[in-house]
Order: C-alpha cells, then sequence, then structure tokens
C-alpha cells in the first residue's frame, strides 16, 4: 500500500528521514501515526525509528537532547519541531511485566517491528510514502479489528500495560478485539496489579474520553480486568449498570467529569480515598469531589446562589450534562441566570478584609474576625447588601453585628 496524499507532519519531518538515509541508515515513520494517516485520523506524534545507533544518530543532527538514549531514543530538534529517533532494536525477558531487563540496538526493521503490541500500531512508512506492514495489519485496519503482534499471551506478559492500552484502543479506534487477543487480555488481566497505577491511570483516563468510550468500557468489564484495578474488586454490577444509565451516544466532556460519573455509578462515599489509590493530583481529586457533591445535592435539590458561587457554573453544567444523560430533568438556564445574578464568584472579591474591618470597628484578630467575613460573603451572595464598603458597613450596624 502507497500513502499518495502523506498528511503534512510526516511531509514536514522527511528531512529527518533523508538525512539519516543520506548518511547511510536506514529510517521510518514508525506506530500510532502511521496507523493514523492510513484511517485518516489526526495525528499527534511522529515516532522515527532507525538504524542508526544513538550516538551514531547524534553524529548526523547537531542539535540532539539525550531523552531515552538508554532504550536507544534521541531527541532531534528540527526547526520549531522535536523528533524521538528510536534504533531498531529488540527486548530481552520483562521484569515486572513491564520492562524488558535489556535493551538490544539491532539493524534489522523487522526484527524491531516484531516487538510491537497490536499489528495496526506495527507499521512503518518509508519516504516515498510506502507502508511496510509484516504483520497484515492493513487487513486488521479493513476489519477494525485489534489483534496483538505474535502471540497475543506472550505480549501481555511482556508488558500488562498492553491490556489496558487494548481497552484504550477499542473505545478510541471503534474497534472489536480479536478473539484469541482478548482471551490472552482476560488471562492475564491480573497482571495489572504489577504495573503502576499512574500508567494504568492514563490509558483508563484516554478510555473514558474517547469517542467510542462504551466499546472499551464494555471490554474492560467482559474481561473481569476491574478486579484488578485500585478499588474495582467485585464491582462488574456497578460498572454495568453505569453504560445502562448513559445514554448511548453520550461522551464524557472532562477527565473530571467521567471520573466522577464512575465514583457515582461505584456509589464510593470516600471520593478523594478513592482517588488517592489511583495516586492523581489534590487539583483533581478536589475537582471530582465537588462534582459528585454537586450531583448529590442536585438529587435532593434545586439549584440555587449558593451552589452556584461555592462550586462554580463550569461544575454545575457538567453536572447538568450527566443528569440530562440519564434522562434527569435539567436546570441549565435557570444555573446560568443565577450565576450572572452574582456579585461575585470569589470571595477575593469582596471590597472588604479583615485589614479592613479591623481598622474600621477595633475588631481584633481571631475566630470572630472570621465568623464576620463569611456572613458579608454569604449576605452578598444571597443578594441581601452590594458589595460596596458603605453598603457592607451599614449591614453590620443595622444587623448589631459590630
Amino acid at each position: 500500500m502507497k500513502l499518495h496524499n502523506m498528511p503534512s507532519e510526516f511531509q514536514e519531518a522527511l528531512p529527518i528521514l533523508n538525512k539519516l538515509q543520506s548518511a547511510g541508515y536506514e529510517a521510518y515513520f514508525v506506530g500510532g501515526s502511521v496507523r493514523d494517516a492510513i484511517l485518516g485520523r489526526p495525528i499527534h506524534d511522529v515516532d522515527i525509528a532507525t538504524s542508526a545507533y544513538p550516538e551514531e544518530t547524534k553524529s548526523v543532527f547537531q542539535r540532539t537532547v539525550d531523552v531515552g538514549i538508554e532504550h536507544g531514543t534521541v531527541l532531534v530538534l528540527h526547526h520549531q519541531h522535536e523528533y524521538e529517533i528510536t534504533t531498531f532494536r529488540t527486548e530481552d525477558v520483562y521484569v515486572d511485566y513491564r520492562r524488558p531487563s535489556q535493551v538490544s540496538f539491532v539493524r534489522s526493521l523487522d526484527e524491531d517491528l516484531k516487538r510491537r503490541d497490536f499489528t495496526v500500531n506495527a507499521f512503518a512508512l518509508n519516504q516515498s510514502g510506502e507502508v511496510i506492514d509484516q504483520f497484515d495489519g492493513l487487513t486488521d485496519l479493513q476489519q477494525y479489528l485489534l489483534r496483538a503482534v505474535g502471540v497475543a499471551s506472550e505480549r501481555f506478559n511482556e508488558d500488562a500495560l498492553r491490556i489496558m492500552r487494548g481497552f484504550r484502543f477499542a473505545a478510541t479506534l471503534d474497534f472489536d478485539i480479536e478473539t484469541e487477543t482478548f482471551q490472552a487480555m482476560r488471562e492475564t488481566a491480573p497482571l495489572l496489579e504489577k504495573i503502576s497505577v499512574e500508567r494504568i491511570f492514563i490509558e483508563f483516563d484516554k478510555l473514558l474520553l474517547a469517542r467510542f468510550w462504551r466499546k472499551g468500557f464494555q471490554k474492560l468489564i467482559e474481561a473481569k480486568a476491574y478486579n484488578f484495578l485500585p478499588e474495582m474488586k467485585q464491582k462488574g454490577t456497578e460498572l454495568t449498570a453505569l453504560l445502562e444509565r448513559l445514554k448511548e451516544d453520550f461522551c464524557f466532556q472532562t477527565s473530571e467529569q467521567a471520573w466522577a460519573m464512575l465514583l457515582i455509578a461505584l456509589e464510593v462515599k470516600d471520593v478523594r480515598g478513592f482517588l488517592r489509590k489511583w495516586k492523581t493530583s489534590n487539583d483533581f481529586q478536589k475537582t471530582v469531589s465537588h462534582l459528585v457533591e454537586v450531583y448529590r445535592i442536585r438529587e435532593e435539590a434545586s439549584a440555587d446562589k449558593w451552589l452556584c458561587y461555592k462550586y462554580g457554573l463550569d461544575n454545575l453544567l457538567l453536572v447538568e450534562d450527566l443528569r440530562q444523560a440519564q434522562g434527569l430533568s435539567v436546570e441549565t438556564e435557570s444555573i446560568q441566570a443565577l450565576d450572572a445574578s452574582l456579585q461575585i464568584h470569589d470571595k477575593h472579591e469582596l471590597v472588604v478584609n479583615g485589614a479592613t474591618l479591623m481598622q474600621e470597628f477595633g475588631i481584633k484578630p481571631g475566630p470572630q474576625l472570621g465568623k464576620l467575613l463569611t456572613t458579608i460573603e454569604e449576605a452578598i451572595v444571597w443578594g441581601q447588601i452590594e458589595n460596596q464598603k458603605e453598603a457592607i458597613f451599614a449591614f453590620l450596624e443595622g444587623k448589631g453585628i459590630v
């Protein structure tokens, strides 16, 4: 097969291939970018593989960075772009079901392609647009099928993260998983417990945000892989219910929204505790917690000014989106109106602070001052007073607070 219209991302990188070849080495575009080019999908990262060893690659180019030279990867800076160039390699026995105990550099493209995970990721593309397909990946692309390269169980035993990548590719590409490959994924799923949770989170997160996330999610459930993910053991019924709750065409808008819905379906009470097991950031935990809180409040009551102020318009709209996806009533327009009516959206927008009150009323620092500021904040949010010094002072004096 030949790509007659090579994507601009490849065209911009052609000088890299040409320079390596002029120096006497083989060089190809490889991996997922080639697959996406064949499918007409957007290309994100252009990866290049070469017969040149790392030091040889560095001798060809003036501007390079050793980003992973022990694994054969050199970063080449070309104009405004950066390209990872990796030496053809084979990998020895894997340790921890993730990392090869040793990487051997080779001059053979065939040997390099054999170590890839799935046939649709094992393409190479030369500078003329010719697709090199050693494992009949083109047929799998035509059939929308995900198949492991070689013996499936060996691929997943080498690197168990490939199991999650398989589910993710099903979700992003809308591919089915070939029978033997899926059986191997199911059998080796316990190895996921050997993989760092941070890497699993990245793959799961990409799955949830994919257009065809339901397909990947369903395959994960069918493989019972959830039993080997943090805090999800024996949660197959709840995960299946999540699919049933949401409309067929629904897609998550953000990672935080997706994980909030996941935790709601799992009926998780300690949201932050759950997300800590996944080693997520504090900011991520905070936002997901807020979404879950708003969702539960909305199960019992309508939104009001304080809810808008406390959690923010964006979070409330994400929750309404989840409600709509389940056929529940939504208050999108009224929430937008409530938010528009707020005088302040953050306490830092108050025209007074502790220093102002201490100076005006002789109040000393302490709990009383904090309570006073909260009283002012709430009165302004509810629209009882204007966010103006005179109005605030009159309010405090009229109430006999100061």
